[in-house]
This record gives structure tokens, C-alpha cells and sequence, in this order.
């Protein structure tokens, strides 16, 4: 990731906090912008552009913010990024946003990979003893892995919870190759 990246989600997250807004729907409007610019070659390839003028590139940011009911401030802030070419690494930006956002908000990642896809209240039950490994607020991805045969796997940072029956078979194995059994 660009060093830059997490200087500017630092100043938002600052400016976020200042006006008292939702990190979760900064968030949510800046991954809104980001789709639409990866969704249009040729807006990509406008803002990226130095040799349009800035004032053009401030309306047509104008007209996507009024489009998307983006907030002011995250308009601003996009500005900025326009501002000092740094809008091509929006993606690691919004990345670095969406960690300092979670730190600030107490929230934890914590990725959960199952062998099948989980019923809803399977999902609530793991995401609850996420939380309780965190020691507060999760926020989940969730993945399937069929080699897993069974259980979950839930990784939070570099800590890894495996409570599979792949892992399970594998301590059963070096149990009883320990034992000569």
C-alpha cells in the first residue's frame, strides 16, 4: 500500500469525527464512488486526465456526489485527492480509511471460513463467539472452503481460531501416530 494512503484516512477520520458523522456510511460513500469510477472507463480516465482543467473535473465530481447524495465532507475529500493526484489510489485510501474507521469504533475484521455456506442463525452464533474472541465489535467476511469438511475457521489479525474437523482429523492423526497406536 501507498504511505500515503493512511496519512489521508487518518485526516478523514479525523474530519469524520470533528462533524459528528457515521463512519459506516463514510465509508459507504466513498466505496460508492470508487464503484462508479471503476464502472466508467471513461470518468476514470477524465479525472485521471492532467490536462483537463480542475474546474471541469470539480463539476463533474459535483454532479457524481449529487448523484450518489454523497456528504459534503466526503465530497471535499475526494476533492483533496483530486487535488494532489492521488485519486488513482482511492482503493488503498478507503482500505486504510475503513482500518483507522474500525480502531476508532473499537470494531475488529475477523474472517470466518466454512466448509458450506451457513444458515442465518449459524452466522449470528459464529459472529457472537467472534466477538467474544475480539473482545468487541466484529466485523465479518465470510468465505467457504469445502476442504474444511466441517466447523469454521475464524482468523481475527494474525490470531487463527481453527475449529474445523480437517484440524480436528489432523490432531487425531498426530495423536495416534504419537502413541504407535
Amino acid at each position: 500500500m501507498a504511505a500515503f494512503a493512511l496519512r489521508y484516512a487518518r485526516a478523514l477520520d479525523e474530519i469524520v469525527t470533528a462533524h459528528k458523522l457515521d463512519r459506516n456510511a463514510v465509508s459507504a460513500q466513498l466505496g460508492d464512488f470508487a464503484g462508479t469510477l471503476a464502472e466508467s472507463h471513461d470518468l476514470h480516465e477524465f479525472l485521471m486526465n492532467p490536462a483537463i482543467e480542475h474546474e471541469k473535473k470539480i463539476k463533474v465530481l459535483d454532479a457524481i456526489a449529487g448523484r450518489l447524495g454523497m456528504d459534503k465532507v466526503v465530497r471535499n475529500f475526494i476533492a483533496v485527492l483530486m487535488d494532489h493526484q492521488r485519486l488513482m489510489a482511492i482503493g488503498e485510501v478507503i482500505a486504510e480509511y475503513v482500518a483507522v474507521a474500525d480502531a476508532g469504533a473499537g470494531t475488529s475484521e475477523a474472517e470466518i471460513t466454512s466448509a458450506r455456506g451457513l444458515r442465518e442463525e449459524d452466522k449470528q452464533a459464529l459472529t457472537a463467539e467472534a466477538a467474544k474472541l475480539a473482545g468487541g465489535n466484529v466485523r465479518v467476511l465470510w468465505k467457504e472452503d469445502a476442504s474444511l469438511l466441517g466447523g469454521a475457521v475464524i482468523r481475527i489479525g494474525s490470531t487463527i481460531y481453527d475449529g474445523s474437523v480437517r484440524a480436528q482429523l489432523g490432531q487425531l492423526e498426530r495423536h495416534l501416530a504419537g502413541t504407535g497406536a
